[in-house]
C-alpha cells in the first residue's frame, strides 16, 4: 500500500494518533499542484476527525499536471496535530471533522513546503498558483 490509503500512527504526548494522506492535484490558472489532505484520528472512528488540506509549494512543470513528489513526513503531521489541537480540535469529541481552512487558519499557520487551501473543499477557495506565487513572494518556500 502506498502512502494514499495507508493508515499511519504516531505519538503526540501520551496519546496515539492515526494518519491517512490522500495524494490529489489542483488546476490553477498557471499549473497544476500537488496538495495531500492529511486527516487524523485521535479517538478511534467515533471521535472527532482533524483534516488538513495542504498545498505543495515546490514547483513541478509548467503547465503539466505532473507534479512535484511532495509528502507530509510524519514530522509534519504532528505539527499540523499540535497547531489543530492549540486551536480548538479536540479528538475526544463525537463525530465530525475539525477543519484547518486557509480561511481560518491561513495567516497563523506554518509548514515549510506547505500551506493550506481551501480549494479541495469548494471551488471557491483562492487559485492554487496564485497561492504558490505570493508564497515565494512571501519568501515562505520551505
Amino acid at each position: 500500500m502506498d502512502m494514499r490509503t495507508r493508515l499511519r500512527h504516531l505519538r503526540h504526548g501520551p496519546r496515539v494518533y492515526a494518519w491517512r494522506a490522500e495524494i490529489h492535484h489542483l488546476r490553477g490558472s498557471r499549473d497544476c499542484h500537488r496538495c495531500v489532505r492529511v486527516r487524523i484520528w485521535g479517538a478511534g472512528k467515533t471521535g472527532q476527525a482533524l483534516q488538513a488540506d495542504l498545498l505543495s509549494l515546490a514547483l513541478g512543470p509548467a503547465g503539466a499536471c505532473e507534479t512535484d513528489g511532495s509528502s507530509p513526513r510524519p514530522a509534519d503531521v504532528r505539527a499540523v496535530l499540535a497547531y489543530a489541537l492549540r486551536h480548538g480540535w479536540n479528538p475526544d469529541r463525537r463525530g465530525g471533522t475539525f477543519a484547518l481552512t486557509e480561511m481560518l487558519h491561513g495567516e497563523t499557520f506554518t509548514l515549510a513546503g506547505f500551506v493550506l487551501t481551501d480549494r479541495l473543499r469548494t471551488p471557491h477557495g483562492a487559485d492554487p498558483s496564485e497561492r504558490v506565487a505570493a508564497a515565494f513572494d512571501l519568501g515562505e518556500q520551505g
